[in-house]
């Protein structure tokens, strides 16, 4: 840490970017440490990190002031800080050094900075009071909130290198898996390899091969690995060994009909398997969007970057879905849009994520098998070759949404091309300088004005479920408009217009 006398003057808005996701916490710090910092330090390291801020207060209309910090007050804070930090009794794990804590001095007072990161998976969850299943926190939009007892378990399961589901199920024989899938997957695994030595291997010698199997060494014959039994067996025996999984496509093309095509797992019509699943799927997305084919050399290429794309989408949902988790993986098809969502929040952290570089998926077992027949990147470069691929077609960048109560990921795709919105003021009230918003954002700016316009305030839960977006893009939406103004403090903030006056 530098010495307090060398750093820059505090300026607040240094730290906006953490505004995203309500990952900034200021805190008064006038009277000792607040008790509530180590709950706000486990919530931070157990999702994607943030910025503690002491000696500085929050006023009921959101506004902050300078808390008045003395160098003494700094000198004590920090001691008794990294004092119990290094209490394992206190805090499971210390993530923070020297420079993650930094001092500013502010007009007549003080101000400490702490940045806490994101903890690697292998080090969550991060608990305080040496009580893993009693005081593990994670963030929400609204703040720290104490984990249950099926969250924590989660972050325990992604700790080990080894996934859940390559682990062999040895009270599952191999009359669980579905051999017309079987058979599916490995014609389709000739065709791409032909003359692979797998070729020659008998059924379970070959779901040995590929991860789908194992030989237990109880008994000395085959059992299902639970990536087999996920991506070959019938869903009725799959509930037996994840009773929360389910597998849910939905097609909505059309908007007076609730659904114009639906395929579930549990519906006992087909398999309910993740290998049929995948391509089922994928066959109705490609059926229904109009993906234009390219001419390479005068021949026509049907197989584009944006069908690779909408396959490595496909599959990165169900490699990182986390099967134990409610609510289970939901695939939506709209008139302009792709949804995908799996339980499971990211593993490498979204900003890891959308940059690449990183492989680290939740069910490597499941990876193997889709790489096998040419599907999904090893290389952790899914993600960006999925925002390159709509970059380049000129289509709205896609949105990606993490939430952690319970852990989910979604993944939005849109159809749409950008475009400059035009704003007329004729027909709006209120006026906007923000000219390069999308035509779906402007959509829902519109929608807020309007339920904003009826209801006065409101605060974000109340205004994303009105516009049918995630909390988290809410909040994004909301941060950008020039429109609104946030009243009160983070757990009660509201949002309300602006007066006419003060937009022009």
């Amino acid at each position: 840490m530098k010495d307090i006398m060398e750093q820059e003057v505090f300026d607040i808005h240094k730290f906006d970017e953490y505004m995203e996701d309500n990952r900034r916490e200021v805190k008064n710090a006038t009277v000792g440490l607040p008790n509530s910092l180590w709950d706000t330090y486990s919530a931070f390291a157990n999702c994607r990190g943030g910025v503690i801020i002491l000696g500085v207060g929050e006023r009921h209309d959101g506004s902050w002031y300078v808390a008045g910090l003395q160098k003494r007050d700094v000198n004590k804070l920090l001691k008794n800080f990294w004092s119990t930090i290094h209490d394992t009794k206190k805090v499971s794990i210390n993530l923070l050094s020297d420079e993650n804590v930094e001092t500013f001095r502010y007009q007549d007072g003080w101000v400490i900075v702490i940045r806490v990161p994101m903890a690697p998976r292998q080090n969550r969850p991060v608990y305080l009071n040496n009580d893993i299943f009693g005081y593990t926190y994670r963030r929400n939009h609204e703040g720290d909130f104490k984990c249950t007892r099926q969250q924590v378990k989660a972050m325990l399961r992604d700790q080990t290198d080894e996934t859940m589901d390559m682990a062999i199920l040895e009270d599952i024989p191999m009359e669980y898996l579905n051999m017309e899938t079987v058979h599916g997957y490995r014609n389709r695994h000739n065709s791409i390899k032909t003359g692979h030595p797998f070729e020659r291997l008998s059924d379970d010698e070959f779901l040995r091969s590929i991860g789908a199997a194992a030989i237990s060494q109880q008994d000395g014959k085959y059992h299902p690995t639970g990536a087999g039994l996920l991506m070959f067996g019938d869903e009725y025996n799959i509930v037996q060994q994840y009773p929360e999984y389910f597998l849910d496509y939905r097609e909505i093309l059309d908007p007076t009909i609730r659904w114009t095509d639906r395929l579930q797992s549990s519906s006992g019509e087909w398999s309910g398997n993740v290998c049929d699943f995948y391509f089922r799927v994928y066959n109705k997305i490609i059926k229904e969007v109009k993906v234009p084919f390219k001419m390479v050399g005068g021949t026509r290429i049907d197989d584009t970057p944006i069908h690779k794309a909408l396959r490595e989408a496909l599959a990165n949902c169900l490699m990182n879905a986390d099967f134990y988790e409610p609510r289970g993986v939901v695939i939506k098809l709209e008139d302009h849009k792709l949804t995908l969502e799996n339980p499971g929040y990211i593993r490498v952290g979204k900003e890891q994520y959308i940059l690449g570089g990183v492989s680290d998926p939740r069910n490597k077992g499941l990876m193997k098998m889709f790489n096998l027949i040419d599907i999904g990147e090893r290389a952790g470069s899914g993600v960006p070759d999925i925002l390159n691929a709509w970059a380049d077609e000129g289509l709205v960048r896609p949105e990606i949404h993490e939430s952690f109560g319970p852990g989910r990921t979604t993944l939005i795709l849109s159809f749409e091309k950008k475009q400059t919105i035009k704003t007329n003021d004729k027909k709006q009230t209120i006026k906007t300088n923000d000219k390069g918003r999308t035509s779906k954002t402007q959509n829902h700016i519109d929608e807020i004005v309007a339920y904003l316009d009826r209801k006065g305030d409101a605060k974000t839960v109340d205004i994303a479920e009105a516009i049918g977006v995630s909390p988290e893009r809410t909040r994004v939406i909301l941060a950008n408009m020039a429109e609104v103004e946030p009243m009160g403090g983070n757990r009660n903030r509201t949002y309300r217009l602006k007066q006419k006056e003060d937009t022009e």
